[in-house]
């Protein structure tokens, strides 16, 4: 299965100079990324060092210190709350735990994003894209079970068709493949791929996993110190100078 190639002109997702702080901790220190459309990156780096935070800087779920964030040219940090709103509609979130909702069944589960943004209201509208969710990522067959009838890797895959069900032009996976066995863990890094090549989706994945790294990002990026130390593909990096660089993929 092979990646697709991006267009380095058609930006969705441009940073600049990002930077947050916790209570005088420096988190990220002046973060510049682009992501372009059907490109997948990875972030990668310790616990704690500030992947999730960007991700959730760049849609202002956590306000930055400084910097400049862009979806689609749109300014994001000088958005209204009605602005964005609507910006945050153009990105899916594959949570790592799935975060589903217990009380509802899978079906539901899957409505509730298009319901929660009114973007669909006629019934068997809402029932076919419900489907095709279902249908890509090969759990058709659960859609009246509930979450805790299911295995960790079956709500993973459930997560992810609620990310994809309204079918995002931006998707952030945040460890996709966390505690999943090895088979599993392929089959969701294979998803990953499937879903950039059906859709053009362009996508931010933090991972750990470096066989999801190497399976399904065009580009890695290596978060240390609260910037990127380095960047390139898993080959590239994996064939560094810096020893410390190659330690990390091996």
């Amino acid at each position: 299965m092979s990646l697709m190639i991006n267009n380095p002109m058609d930006t969705v997702i441009e940073v600049k100079n990002l930077q947050k702080s916790f209570r005088n901790m420096e988190i990220l220190r002046g973060i510049d990324l682009k992501l372009h459309k059907g490109e997948n990156i990875g972030i990668i780096g310790k616990s704690g060092c500030g992947k999730s935070v960007l991700t959730k800087c760049i849609v202002r779920l956590i306000e930055p210190d400084e910097g400049e964030v862009y979806i689609s040219g749109n300014d994001v940090l000088t958005m209204n709350d009605n602005e964005l709103t609507e910006i945050r509609k153009k990105v899916g979130y594959l949570f790592q735990g799935g975060a589903l909702y217990d009380s509802m069944n899978i079906r539901e589960n899957l409505e509730f994003p298009i319901r929660r943004t009114q973007f669909i209201r006629h019934r068997p509208e809402v029932e076919s894209m419900v489907v095709e969710a279902l249908e890509n990522v090969g759990l058709l067959s659960a859609i009246n079970k509930m979450p805790a009838e299911l295995s960790v890797g079956m709500r993973k895959r459930i997560g992810l068709a609620r990310a994809i069900i309204l079918k995002p032009e931006i998707i952030f996976y945040d460890e996709p493949t966390s505690g999943l066995d090895r088979l599993t863990a392929g089959e969701i890094s294979d998803l990953i791929v499937e879903i950039q090549e059906k859709y053009q989706a362009s996508s931010i994945i933090i991972t750990h996993d470096l066989k999801c790294a190497k399976t399904a990002t065009n580009n890695i990026k290596l978060l240390k110190d609260g910037l990127f130390y380095a960047e390139g593909t898993f080959d590239e990096l994996s064939h560094s100078d810096d020893k410390e660089v190659r330690d990390y993929l091996t």
